[in-house]
C-alpha cells in the first residue's frame, strides 16, 4: 500500500478541544500495528485519560505542554514519546502552531478512559 497523505480524512476526537484523527494504517491493512495522524488546533487540548494499550508518538509540528504519569514536559516538532498501557496523560497546545503527531498502536482493543 502506498497512499498520499491528503488521501485520508480526518475525524473529530470524542473528548478535548480542537483535536482530530485520522487512521493512516488500520487493522484493515496491518495485522500487527495501527498508525494514526493527530492534530489539535492551537489553543486546543486534549484532556487526562489512560489507553489500555501503548502509544508510540512521532512529533511533526507544533509543540504542547504534555503530561505522561509524573512528568510534565514540552513536547515539540521531532520529539519522540512513549507511553505506556494505562498511564494517564494529556495534551495542551502551546503557541500559534497546531500540535501534530504520528501515533503508532497495538492492533488491539483500546479501551479509553477519561480522568479529568
Amino acid at each position: 500500500m502506498i497512499k498520499n497523505i491528503k488521501e485520508f480524512k480526518y475525524s473529530p476526537l470524542q473528548a478535548g478541544k480542537g483535536g482530530k484523527m485520522s487512521v493512516l494504517i488500520g487493522n484493515d491493512t496491518a495485522p500487527n500495528f495501527a498508525m494514526r495522524k493527530f492534530i489539535i488546533k492551537s489553543k486546543g487540548s486534549m484532556p487526562l485519560h489512560t489507553n489500555s494499550v501503548e502509544h508510540e508518538q512521532y512529533v511533526l509540528g507544533g509543540s504542547a505542554k504534555v503530561v505522561i504519569g509524573d512528568d510534565v514536559k514540552i513536547a515539540k516538532k521531532d520529539d519522540i514519546l512513549f507511553i505506556p498501557a494505562g498511564v494517564a496523560h494529556s495534551y495542551d497546545v502551546v503557541g500559534d502552531e497546531d500540535y501534530e503527531f504520528l501515533c503508532l498502536v497495538p492492533n488491539k482493543e483500546d479501551k479509553i478512559k477519561i480522568l479529568s
